[in-house]
């Protein structure tokens, strides 16, 4: 029996395991993923895991193991969308008050070409360390998806390939108290969106193809930073999404509700990750903490602790959730039940999340130090701590055998956004 076929009798008869739930690929119409794109957030089974057989580097530096460097306009904090041979990020330049996208070769890094999407009305409030320019883009092979905040909106924009604009949407009135970060998720025919704000929020599905809302279900009034994903979790596909002191599961075609619980802080960062029967959200104001959630729709929380990972995703592998607190800590649980198997300081600070390859876990700090660990739940095994000069608020993006990082260099004065193509030279 082949592997796809194996994957499909365990989904049938509802008895999927860990790895098998962690490495399911949503379904997106027209669309299936190669092995070396990381067309999404989260990456191509929404989840942080990059593709297993794949060799990346696991030190470098200025010179080690680049393949190239190139400087991108203005600033940002999304983290490079791969697909094909093209690279895709937002970025946003505040003196001239432009939003744009900006699309790279993968194999040499030039720019092929900008788009500007937004010019004016940009939003002049917000955390010290958000951007305007935080949301991923999502990429289905034929266009790409992003979200911008824009003269008080938040508007949904889909281009394609060579930058042209297909639609725009506008989603919602937002009202800035941190930032903007959520970015899009695909699924079936369907790009989902959200943005919570304390005039009220939405969670909508649009139209990939006219961008058109074809559902959206409201939010309470309350700050929240959030993406929504799609994960086969309890034996179905769900959209999750947390925050505004909710935890909830949709139908991702038609938006019925298949559970929601008061449980999760106000304000949360992270997406979720699920080990196929629990989904794990942890928030960070006004309470810290980590979760675990029955997505069975029973609303039963498995258990919780005080923790604080805020900003940075985790990521669950065989049966153990690994974490990076805000404050440069990585822990280790058993996802069944919240043991601790062990913590350990690694250093920094923390706003990029974890990507895992094989049994590698890949973390970056503000600093731009780099630190690569076993997913071992028997203890904590540091394999590298590597440095690139300046700052680092973007989530590594690994897929065939290249790591995709996107740094904020100081020289004479001035700040510059570099993006690097990690990989090992032949």
């Amino acid at each position: 029996m082949s592997s796809r076929s194996w994957l499909l009798a365990l989904l049938v008869f509802g008895c999927v395991p860990f790895a098998a739930a962690e490495t399911t690929a949503p379904r997106v119409e027209g669309f299936t993923p190669a092995a070396t794109d990381w067309p999404w957030w989260r990456g191509p089974s929404n989840n942080g895991i990059a593709v297993a057989d794949q060799d990346p580097p696991v030190t470098w530096s200025e010179t080690e193991n680049v393949i190239w460097k190139t400087p991108i306009p203005g600033r940002g904090h999304s983290c490079a969308t791969v697909v094909g041979d093209r690279v895709f990020l937002t970025t946003a330049d505040e003196e001239k008050e432009l939003l744009a996208v900006v699309c790279l070769s993968r194999k040499t890094g030039e720019l092929l070409w900008r788009s500007d999407v937004h010019q004016g009305g940009m939003e002049k409030k917000g955390h010290k360390k958000s951007s305007q320019a935080s949301s991923t883009v999502a990429c289905d092979g034929q266009q790409v998806y992003f979200n911008f905040l824009h003269q008080g909106n938040m508007v949904t924009t889909a281009l394609d390939l060579e930058g042209k604009q297909v639609w725009q949407t506008k989603v919602v009135g937002f009202a800035t108290h941190q930032g903007f970060g959520s970015s899009p998720a695909l699924f079936g025919s369907l790009v989902y969106v959200t943005a919570d704000s304390k005039t009220g929020g939405v969670l909508a599905a649009l139209s990939r193809e006219r961008g058109e809302i074809i559902w959206q279900a409201h939010r309470p009034e309350k700050p929240n930073y959030a993406s929504p994903i799609v994960l086969h979790v309890a034996g179905k596909d769900q959209l999750l999404v947390s925050g505004c002191d909710l935890a909830s599961g949709f139908h991702p075609k038609t938006g019925e509700k298949f559970w929601e619980i008061e449980g999760a802080t106000t304000e949360c960062v992270t997406t979720m990750v699920t080990d196929g029967s629990r989904v794990f959200v942890s928030g960070g104001y006004p309470r810290k903490h980590v979760q675990a959630i029955e997505a069975d729709g029973s609303g039963k929380t498995a258990w919780e602790n005080n923790v604080q990972v805020y900003v940075p995703s985790m990521i669950v592998k065989d049966g153990y959730l690994y974490a990076i607190q805000d404050g440069g800590v990585a822990s280790c649980w058993k996802s069944s039940d919240g043991e601790e198997k062990w913590k350990e300081r690694v250093g920094g600070t923390f706003s990029a999340s974890l990507t895992l390859v094989g049994d590698k876990l890949y973390g970056i700090n503000e600093a731009g130090t780099s630190f690569v660990f076993r997913a071992n739940p028997e203890k904590f095994e540091k394999l590298a701590e590597n440095k690139l000069p300046g700052e680092a608020f973007a989530t590594p993006t690994i897929c065939g055998g290249q790591i995709f990082l996107r740094i904020a260099e100081h020289k004479e004065g001035k700040r510059q956004e570099m993006v690097y193509c990690l990989g090992k030279k032949n």
